[in-house]
């Protein structure tokens, strides 16, 4: 009984989260809402096991315990967080025709699947490094 409690209270959980990034999209206007949707599912069909969660008031994306990305609509578009500065310092030659900050890129229109798949790749290694160090 206590373990599919557990599941049941995981499931709800999980799907309060996923309403909530719904609701997050659907109160941006176009075209950033579009951006956002078209982005989250390139994400999801790289990671399909990624929950959707909001962090930092933004919609994110963890794997088991950790953020792996981000997306936050900003006025002239939108944005993808690595949640680590270092993930967009490591692929700066895959970037150089992105506008961006220390610890965003800035899009207005779908990144290609490609480089979100670097990106996303590149963070997930540097959580398992910090994992195998503790």
């Amino acid at each position: 009984y206590r373990r599919q409690r557990q599941m049941c209270i995981r499931d709800r959980d999980i799907a309060m989260t996923k309403r909530e990034v719904d609701a997050y999209i659907s109160a941006q206007p176009e075209p950033q809402r579009k951006l956002l949707k078209d982005m989250r599912n390139i994400i999801l069909e790289i990671e399909p096991n990624l929950k959707q969660v909001i962090s930092y008031g933004i919609p994110a994306f963890k794997l088991d315990k950790d953020v792996v990305c981000g997306l936050a609509a900003r006025k002239n578009g939108c944005s993808f967080y690595p949640f680590s500065g270092s993930v967009l310092e490591a692929l700066r030659a895959d970037l150089k025709d992105f506008s961006q900050t220390k610890s965003a890129l800035h899009f207005d229109k779908p990144l290609p699947k490609t480089l979100v798949r670097k990106l996303m790749n590149q963070r997930q290694v540097q959580i398992m490094i910090k994992k195998k160090r503790k």
